[in-house]
């Protein structure tokens, strides 16, 4: 799997039908960019919205991850120009990245939308440079809403797109970090990932088979101002480390699946919650705790002094603790 505004008029259909494409590309390309990257490990590229008008771009991680190695971004806009670009910062855990242009006159911004107020059905418009075929537009629908899905990180753990947009607008190598916009050129999405044909390796050369997943504006945005304020990201800890516990090993555990609490932070959230090293943690706010995802999950979409609940084994005895995060 891998794969912020001029205000505009609704363009048509709303939440059933289709989009007018034409017009949405219209309003929404010139703010709709594509970045190629430079480096040791080659050239590859990627896409992005211009989400304030004095240069700030967002777009993936794992689209500009290699910058934070020297790497050089360039930055190609609708109408043809270039500029050279620098990241601003990354966020692995959730795949997102804002990098900053510096241009001589105002740039164009993506206005936003509402994420929250989708419907499965709803017409939806994706922008990018597919393949790095700059400004390019598909059109399809929101098919689903909620996805928790898990995508390769550069932090040797999985990025997680918490209550991600599924769309069957086709999405392709090279539309990671562009724009999945309503029928009123609104951002309501980052293009981000596809699922791939089973059989395939999972790698997204194999092209669009019509399942596309987009991180929401609301989780996007609130991300994008935090790396512009602050160069990095702060997100909720629990206070431990956990390993899935292998399925040759599960039985010995009287688990079907679940998370060996490896080690704990000396006054941290877990500690304060009773857990101990050696616990088995099954569940964690109801949801069954089959690999580290679930844990990353609640803390890309959680802040400082949420309660999370967890249920947990220790010495074959089922245990459940509220912990709350800091």
């Amino acid at each position: 799997m891998v794969a912020g505004g001029f205000a505009v008029a609704a363009l048509s259909a709303g939440r059933s039908g289709s989009c007018d494409a034409a017009r949405v590309a219209d309003q929404v390309l010139p703010s709709v960019v594509t970045i190629a990257v430079v480096g040791q490990r080659g050239t590859s590229n990627g896409s992005g919205e211009i989400i304030t008008d004095d240069g700030y771009i967002l777009t993936n991680n794992h689209v500009v991850a290699d910058a934070a190695s020297g790497a050089k971004l360039t930055v190609r806009f609708s109408d043809g120009h270039e500029l050279p670009a620098t990241l601003t910062g990354r966020d692995p855990k959730t795949d997102l990245a804002v990098i900053k242009v510096t241009d001589d006159q105002p740039l164009p911004v993506i206005a936003t939308g509402d994420s929250g107020s989708l419907v499965v059905g709803q017409p939806v418009v994706a922008l990018g440079a597919p393949l790095g075929l700059s400004s390019t537009v598909t059109a399809g629908i929101v098919s689903a809403l909620g996805r928790t899905v898990p995508v390769p990180s550069d932090d040797d753990r999985n990025a997680v797109l918490a209550g991600a947009i599924q769309t069957d607008a086709s999405i392709n190598p090279g539309n990671s970090g562009g724009a999945l916009v309503d029928c009123s050129g609104r951002l309501i999405g980052i293009n981000t990932a596809i699922a791939t044909v089973p059989g395939s390796g999972g790698q997204a050369s194999t092209g669009s088979v019509g399942i596309g997943f987009a991180v929401p504006e609301s989780l996007a945005l609130p991300i994008a101002d935090e790396l512009i304020a602050h160069g990095k990201v702060s997100h909720p800890t629990a206070g431990l480390t956990v390993v899935p516990i292998p399925p040759s090993a599960a039985a010995a555990f009287g688990v079907t699946d679940g998370l060996f609490v490896q080690s704990i932070v000396s006054g941290g959230p877990a500690q304060r919650a009773g857990l101990r090293v050696g616990d088995v943690v099954t569940s964690v706010n109801g949801h069954t705790a089959s690999n580290i995802d679930v844990l990353t999950a609640i803390q890309v979409t959680s802040k400082a002094g949420d309660e999370v609940t967890v249920e947990y084994l220790r010495n074959g005895a089922s245990h459940t603790t509220t912990l709350t995060l800091e």
